[in-house]
């Protein structure tokens, strides 16, 4: 019985190398090549906040809106004012106010201490006021 198994594994071998054809420098070096979808790696601050402005600008409802928060703060980086009020206007913009709450809770937590996230509510002052948007701690007091 083995035999008859060692028998058909080598006849099945040399019947697909013949479809093949013989094993070529050039074909091991095709396939020693690995891609990879790792490129976001080289992507600079600047460019990581055009493309999330521009994909806040262009969110079209809740679902993609929130796909590009996780996204967005999935990265080991505070996002930028820019992008923020980006994702502040998107929210207001699909009337989600609860979204708009947690993207400045996303940046309380994001950022390293409580004198940066003053600075951010500082800095989005003017965007805040003009969208009607309160923190949480605004909304139900310090926790």
């Amino acid at each position: 019985m083995n035999r008859l198994f060692t028998s058909a594994a080598r006849t099945a071998s040399l019947s697909s190398r013949a479809i093949r054809g013989p094993a070529t420098p050039a074909r091991l070096a095709v396939n020693g090549v690995r891609f990879s979808s790792n490129d976001h790696s080289a992507e600079s601050f600047a460019d990581f906040s055009k493309r999330y402005t521009t994909f806040f600008d262009n969110a079209e409802d809740l679902f993609e809106l929130q796909r590009g928060l996780n996204n967005c703060f999935a990265y080991d980086l505070v996002p930028g004012v820019d992008v923020i009020e980006a994702a502040l206007k998107a929210s207001r913009r699909l009337d989600t106010y609860s979204t708009a709450v947690r993207v400045l809770e996303g940046v309380r937590e994001k950022v390293e201490n409580p004198k940066q996230y003053e600075a951010y509510l500082q800095e989005l002052k003017g965007i805040r006021e003009e969208l009607g948007i309160n923190t949480k701690e605004e909304l139900y007091g310090e926790h």
